[in-house]
């Protein structure tokens, strides 16, 4: 199926992340002229700057954006960060959500996973099948390229974003989450971007950072480790640079 298709005279909440595939989805439901309402679920497991992102594409989409508080780290399944803490997290956000929505008069709720996320790997997907909720770029078959490429042709500035996981997913599995790691997780990865380095995860280790790049950064860090350390002094004792290359897209 089509996803312009798909989004005929539909009327739906989308809980929209400011990332690549839900800035899709909200652009092509408002070209197609359905009745959207997008939803930011602010957290602490969520960096500044994509709340900056979301309320920055709802403003030129001309739709107003709707943020809903969470904490997360209220909820012992979540903040003992097992296994499934995806899972716990998810089922908490997205029945807040799904509420919300009801609340506003919307029945449905749509959210961002694309035909390339598996379902395997993601315990979240679970909690959004137990609530319906419903997937659109999954179910019309939209790769995370056709994502990017569709993106392009409506000139959404997200066309190119990297993807970008929660900050609870840079702290090993079974090791406690708490606001103060987290925060210092997302200064860090914001003062390596400002210095131009992209697509990174810093990983906790103890107090130690371990820090994931492409392939093409690796030498750059290599010879500004001297920077990067000192950079990431405030928050971390210092500083790995993990030699395997980061995935790209």
């Amino acid at each position: 199926m089509e996803l312009n298709e798909f989004l005929w005279g539909k009327s739906a909440a989308l809980a929209f992340s400011g990332g690549t595939d839900s800035a899709l989805l909200l652009a092509a439901a408002v070209k197609a002229g359905c009745r959207v309402q997008p939803y930011f679920v602010d957290s602490a497991f969520q960096p500044r700057f994509e709340r900056r992102d979301a309320e920055r594409l709802a403003s030129q989409l001309g739709v107003e954006l709707r943020v809903i508080e969470a904490r997360p780290l209220e909820e012992e399944p979540v903040r003992a960060n097992g296994p499934l803490r995806c899972y716990y997290c998810k089922k908490m956000i997205f029945t807040a959500l799904v509420k919300a929505a009801a609340a506003d008069g919307f029945a449905e709720v749509w959210d961002g996973t694309n035909a390339s996320d598996d379902a395997a790997d993601r315990p979240g997907m679970r909690a959004l099948a137990e609530l319906k909720v419903t997937s659109p770029l999954r179910l019309c078959g939209l790769t995370k390229a056709d994502v990017r490429r569709m993106s392009g042709e409506l000139g959404l500035f997200t066309a190119q974003k990297p993807a970008y996981a929660c900050l609870a997913t840079r702290v090993p599995t079974g090791t406690p989450l708490d606001a103060d790691t987290l925060g210092r997780v997302e200064q860090a990865e914001g003062a390596l971007m400002a210095m131009g380095f992209s697509d990174l995860r810093v990983r906790v280790l103890g107090r130690l950072g371990r820090l994931q790049l492409p392939a093409g950064q690796l030498e750059e860090a290599a010879r500004r480790h001297k920077e990067i350390t000192g950079t990431l002094a405030p928050w971390f004792d210092g500083v790995l640079l993990d030699l395997a290359p980061r995935k790209e897209e």
